[in-house]
């Protein structure tokens, strides 16, 4: 979301020059192109032009540098007409279908087309998947991550390893309204540069509500670092 505002300015610029080891397709069909637009869906960056768009992932350890370079070679280097992008260490995909009809809209946590009842559908199908695991699923929650769910659950008070099935739907909807309001908080946070002082549960090692210590553990399938109250957040199983 924050990279995609950073990239309005080069909307409407003529690409002069293009480079990069992006497996898949060759940089250099984006010289001369013209840039359509810059979109976000879930953690995805996408940059349109006239017959096929580009998805750029940044993952654990991709970067980038809009104007400036480091000092490895870029994954993809864009330099336009008045501007210059690098990104670094990321996975970069060209696709010739339009967007609209690759990526699930109402499922992207930070797009006012988010649709409630389809992520209730969504996680009332799969009675037996973990609410820890639900909430990394981008089918489900696109742009949700590990800050994300563990900071949901210990808001809604959900035991990470609850079963979808057998939480409450009224807690189920709890859950979702508060994925849409933590992750809203979560780029105001992140863009103020204050997210960690507001964390209550991600890689704390004391329950703010019990002063117990949290418990820290790899679960689910995804098999990615929890950190919850055994006192405050309640097992559905």
């Amino acid at each position: 979301m924050i990279l995609k505002e950073h990239l309005q300015p080069f909307i409407g610029q003529q690409v002069l020059f293009a480079k990069g080891y992006a497996k898949g397709f060759n940089p250099e069909i984006l010289i001369n192109e013209v840039i359509t637009n810059v979109r976000s869906w879930g953690k995805y960056l996408i940059i349109s032009f006239s017959n096929f768009s580009i998805k750029i992932h940044l993952g654990l350890f991709g970067s980038y540098k809009i104007n400036e370079r480091g000092k490895n070679e870029a994954s993809l280097h864009i330099s336009c007409e008045n501007d210059e992008v690098n990104f670094y260490i990321s996975n970069v995909k060209l696709f010739q279908v339009p967007p609209e009809q690759l990526f699930d809209w109402t499922a992207d946590v930070m797009s006012p087309d988010f649709n409630i009842k389809n992520a209730r559908g969504k996680l009332l199908a799969k009675p037996e998947k973990l609410i820890c695991d639900a909430l990394l699923d981008q089918d489900i929650f696109a742009g949700s991550g590990n800050i994300v769910k563990n900071e949901v659950l210990f808001r809604t008070r959900v035991h990470p390893e609850s079963k979808i099935g057998l939480i409450p739907v009224r807690k189920q909807n709890e859950i979702i309204k508060e994925v849409l309001t933590f992750c809203q908080d979560f780029y105001h946070w992140r863009k103020a540069g204050v997210l960690k002082k507001h964390l209550e549960a991600h890689e704390k090692e004391t329950c703010p509500r019990n002063h117990i210590p949290l418990i820290k553990a790899d679960l689910g399938k995804t098999n990615r670092h929890c950190y919850f109250c055994t006192v405050c957040q309640k097992k559905y199983y």
